[in-house]
């Protein structure tokens, strides 16, 4: 039986009632899925409760999108997450690594991500190497501080149940018992997502994040994750998950000015296609009146 409006607005209260917080995003987004007849299925993605933050408030998916990025999550070993800005990719990561770290499911967590961007490298900034890598991990500091107290994350980084690194740190390593996030990885290379995906030992989930919009390598640089679903796909034990501009959920602007970029973008190609099929009709002329 189909869920109507009144079945929804019933359901959405019910989750408030326990603490679940509803944006009007989220009201937009549950009216869309209602027309597409899929309210139920977003009903129980709200419900489905991935960790508690410090403030007590539960966290769960907000989109489809992001309770199949979940469900992968806890039922894959290696799971490739790529999207726009503001889809949750590294916070529900961080979510459930502390999750897995609190019940002892994985002795450690382990963050890390390129740290050459936009020409920056590190051998120029000031400074000790945790001072020169600080800048790049904030997302993640922010991500598992929503988790933990900042004293106990700072007495699991001294004693290395949190470790914190530059990519080219995991190299020659082997990574077992832990819950690895490589965030940021369309500006690895192809090498080093061999390397980081090789590092993987027993009882470990890594978790690969990264938005192929935002690539800081060198133009004409293949990067770790464009060629990664045809190199790797139908692997047992690797997943791929898409989420897209519906999936933000980060104020409603953020999702439009993801949609206007793409929609550019979009325009850009079609015109480039236009110009260069003229271009070839105009060689081709030119040839036949010589």
């Amino acid at each position: 039986m189909s869920m109507g409006l009144v079945d929804l607005l019933n359901d959405l209260r019910m989750l408030v009632e326990q603490g679940q917080t509803i944006h009007s995003q989220d009201l937009h987004y549950a009216v869309r899925m209602l027309l597409r007849g899929r309210g139920s299925d977003f009903i129980n993605a709200l419900s489905r409760e991935v960790n508690v933050s410090n403030k007590g408030n539960p966290i769960r998916p907000r989109t489809l999108g992001q309770a199949r990025y979940v469900r992968a999550m806890e039922n894959s070993k290696i799971v490739f997450c790529m999207g726009p800005a503001g889809t949750g990719k590294t916070f529900l990561a961080a979510a459930l690594a502390a999750r897995y770290l609190k019940n002892r499911e994985i002795s450690r967590i382990i963050l890390t991500r390129p740290t050459v961007e936009a020409g920056e490298k590190l051998g120029f900034l000031p400074g000790e190497l945790k001072d020169k890598v600080d800048p790049y991990f904030k997302p993640l500091y922010d991500a598992m501080l929503a988790f933990f107290p900042q004293d106990k994350f700072a007495k699991f980084i001294e004693r290395g149940v949190v470790e914190i690194a530059p990519l080219a740190y995991m190299r020659g390593r082997t990574l077992s018992d832990s819950f690895l996030i490589l965030d940021e990885a369309q500006n690895t290379t192809q090498t080093q997502m061999k390397m980081f995906l090789t590092r993987i030992g027993e009882g470990s989930t890594a978790i690969i994040t990264g938005d192929q919009t935002q690539v800081d390598l060198p133009l004409g640089v293949c990067n770790g994750l464009q060629n990664s679903q045809s190199i790797l796909d139908g692997i047992d034990g690797i997943e791929f998950v898409c989420l897209d501009a519906e999936d933000v959920v980060r104020h409603s602007i953020v999702q439009r000015i993801i949609c206007a970029y793409s929609e550019h973008d979009q325009r850009s190609r079609e015109s480039e296609k236009t110009s260069s099929a003229e271009k070839s009709v105009g060689r081709k002329g030119h040839r036949r009146s010589s």
